[in-house]
């Protein structure tokens, strides 16, 4: 019977297939998904197969686990739910598996030679037995090791897919684990099988627990216990905290584990010593947590030691160079505060919009410049910091690119033994900047030069762990400069009056101008499904008149899932917004020309960070790549760098952090209760420059008001900054 035929008989259960490889269409290198060809006895066509398959070659026999899928467009798949590479038991099938060249040193002569001696054993030779390969004539020492090295590469992947199977490992994770230990993986998950918790977090506790246990690990030994413990504090970073408190780990580690408070305590005490975590009082810190939170609070308090030469400037020089320069006349309040800025080693600038903090930066800009200081400009995303360039009509990079940060090790270049050379550095946007990121850049800044944080603390926290800015502030140990002036032109504007109210807790004005224009509406609309079609009735209509180019309207909603998420929300957008016949699809999207994508995580070799949003530019189907135009500079994707965009439409309110756009429109229902918080609200609502509509519900409106939980996260940074100086041993007291 043909491929479709057996999808007919198959399709509702799992089943085996076996086969050859015949071809390779598509592999991603990072994650292993692999679209392949097999040849099976059961069926006249070559069937397509999908799924995780790491290590697998062409030529090779496959014994296949899974279920048949129908694609829309591509038709009957076989879906991969396990599989393993079957090598062939008969002489003539060892001859040509030996003879393909899968096998480095190994040709179609020197198969038929090893195949002559051993027969049947031959592959077992090879594996068990490699030192005999000598007995061959023509194999000496240097040859067989060659072969015995290849044999080992090329059937290692089998060996560990094989050994997680067996311990009902799923592929996905396996993939995982296998991407980070590599050949090593066997030796690993055999003796140390607990470290995935910590090394593959994606596969977790769970996953390296079912491996030990079943491998013979006793339900309390405690190497279990300090795996769990790591893996609950890793989950404690992922949400944002620097700590964790002993009650809440001791509790979560009896869930999983059963052990007793006694058991947890001795663990911790084991993993103290071996230096991986710090324990201070009831607080539990990783190491490089605990490290980065002291860190900051030492280099803070060690810049705020070092004296500055006092700046002889009046207000009138300031006023004239600034007026010059930028042709803006400053307010009294702000020629004050420019001469402060100056009289302090470190410094915090933070306000709401419409309160002056742009300006303030380009007239300290201007004010150093007449100084004759050199000025470094940073902020943590690639858009943040070229807003920063455009206004300050200066040089600005990203906190990673000025760091100096090996995107293979994470490391950064730039630190204590090679500093910044600058004698001002301004960070904006820096409610956005976590722990590590801190320590770091406070590491590469030199504690006599001056340092320089600007941003709004009333946005979300940054992505990272920490709460960095807002511990700052409330320690006192930092000169503040807070902007509660919101200037006249920005009075006029219902974004900045509105944005303000929701910082304050109190309801916007929801009621729509009766007399023209306006820069806010509210559209109110309970139902999901009414949102999202009357979303896309806005931006492929009526907004679309005064905002015609698809970069100048944003849409933003609170989650990915759901009716409302962007998900949902970006398949919807493009059917309307972009015509394009073709397209190269990945991950279940495709990617026209003229679709407006962003980039996912930080590639320091093309020069595109996280967060970047840009226009498809081209897509050539035949060659499997496109490219995309990033404000001029156009970037080139093949098809395994395609996990590294996805549709921009509509993204979360936390990747639009550090941005601003001509219009925003924003997603707001019940459906998104999880994420309904002040913070993401008011960063929604300052992200529109032009524009703002809201469309949702007056109620998810008063659940984000009365949600402020900004202050939840865990964190001992301020309490640190507040702390007296270290005594001459370096002991806290």
């Amino acid at each position: 019977m043909d491929s479709a035929t057996a999808a007919g008989v198959f399709k509702r259960t799992m089943i085996v297939l076996q086969g050859t490889l015949e071809r390779i269409t598509f592999r991603n290198e990072e994650n292993h998904y692999t679209i392949a060809k097999i040849k099976t006895r059961e069926t006249r066509d070559a069937v397509v197969v999908v799924g995780t398959m790491p290590g697998v070659n062409e030529g090779e026999t496959l014994k296949l686990t899974g279920q048949w899928v129908a694609h829309p467009k591509y038709g009957d798949q076989f879906k991969v739910d396990r599989f393993e590479v079957t090598l062939p038991a008969t002489v003539a099938g060892i001859r040509r598996y030996l003879g393909s060249g899968i096998i480095k040193g190994i040709g179609m002569a020197m198969a038929k030679r090893i195949v002559e001696q051993f027969e049947e054993r031959s592959l077992e030779v090879i594996e068990n037995e490699p030192e005999r390969l000598r007995e061959i004539p023509g194999i000496g020492k240097s040859k067989a090791d060659l072969i015995t090295r290849a044999w080992d590469k090329h059937h290692a992947v089998r060996k560990v897919m094989r050994f997680l199977q067996d311990h009902d490992v799923g592929i996905a994770h396996a993939s995982a684990i296998l991407k980070y230990y590599g050949t090593d993986s066997l030796n690993i998950l055999k003796h140390n099988p607990y470290s995935v918790s910590k090394d593959v977090p994606e596969a977790g506790f769970e996953v390296a627990d079912a491996i030990a246990l079943k491998a013979g690990f006793k339900p309390d030994d405690p190497e279990r216990i300090k795996a769990c413990l790591l893996f609950l504090l890793c989950k404690k970073e992922c949400d944002g905290h620097v700590f964790a408190e002993f009650e809440a780990l001791n509790l979560g580690c009896e869930s999983l584990t059963g052990a007793g408070r006694e058991d947890v305590e001795k663990a911790l005490g084991a993993l103290a010593d071996a230096g991986e975590v710090v324990v201070e009082q009831d607080q539990v810190y990783l190491k490089r947590l605990h490290m980065a939170e002291k860190g900051i609070a030492e280099r803070i308090r060690a810049m705020l030691c070092v004296p500055i030469n006092p700046v002889d400037l009046s207000d009138e020089a300031i006023t004239m160079e600034v007026a010059t320069r930028l042709a803006v006349k400053l307010s009294q309040e702000q020629i004050d505060v420019v001469k402060q800025v100056m009289a302090h080693r470190v410094v915090v600038i933070t306000g709401g919009p419409g309160t002056g903090k742009t300006t303030l930066i380009r007239a300290v800009c201007a004010v150093l410049k007449k100084l004759r200081k050199t000025v470094t400009l940073a902020a943590p995303t690639g858009r943040a910091a070229r807003r920063l360039s455009q206004v300050t009509d200066k040089k600005a990079s990203t906190l990673h690119r000025l760091l100096l940060c090996d995107p293979d090790t994470g490391e950064f270049a730039r630190n204590l033994s090679n500093p910044l050379d600058s004698d001002v550095v301004i960070v904006d946007e820096a409610s956005m900047v976590d722990t590590m990121l801190m320590f770091n850049l406070l590491l590469a800044v030199p504690v006599n030069s001056s340092l320089i944080l600007v941003g709004d603390i009333f946005q979300l926290p940054s992505v990272g762990p920490g709460n960095v800015l807002s511990d700052i502030i409330a320690s006192k140990a930092v000169k503040t400069f807070s902007l509660t002036r919101i200037f006249r032109q920005a009075e006029q504007s219902p974004i900045v009056m509105n944005a303000h109210a929701i910082r304050n807790g109190e309801m916007p004005c929801l009621e729509n101008s009766s007399d023209g224009l306006s820069e806010f509406y509210f559209i109110e609309s309970a139902s999901p499904e009414r949102v999202v079609a009357t979303i896309v009735e806005l931006c492929s209509n009526r907004i679309k008149k005064a905002f015609p180019h698809v970069d100048e309207i944003q849409v933003l909603t609170p989650m990915h899932k759901g009716e409302a998420g962007t998900i949902n929300l970006n398949q919807k957008l493009q059917q309307v917004l972009n015509k394009a016949a073709g397209g190269i699809e990945a991950r279940g999207l495709t990617f026209k020309t003229g679709d407006k994508v962003m980039h996912l995580k930080n590639n320091y070799q093309k020069e595109v960070f996280n967060g970047d949003i840009g226009i498809v530019h081209e897509v050539v189907k035949s060659e499997g790549r496109l490219s995309v135009d990033y404000d001029g500079r156009v970037v080139d994707y093949d098809l395994l760098e395609l996990d590294e965009l996805t549709l921009a439409y509509a993204v979360s309110v936390h990747k639009s952090q550090g941005s601003e756009y001509s219009a925003v429109v924003i997603a707001m229902t019940v459906q998104h209760y999880p994420l309904l918080q002040r913070n993401l609200l008011y960063t929604a609502m300052t992200r529109g420059k032009n524009l703002v509509i809201v469309v949702g519900s007056r109620r998810s409106m008063e659940i984000a008001l009365h949600n402020n939980r900004t202050d939840c996260r865990l964190s001992g940074l301020c309490r640190r900054l507040e702390m007296p100086e270290m005594d001459s041993r370096g002991v806290e007291s």
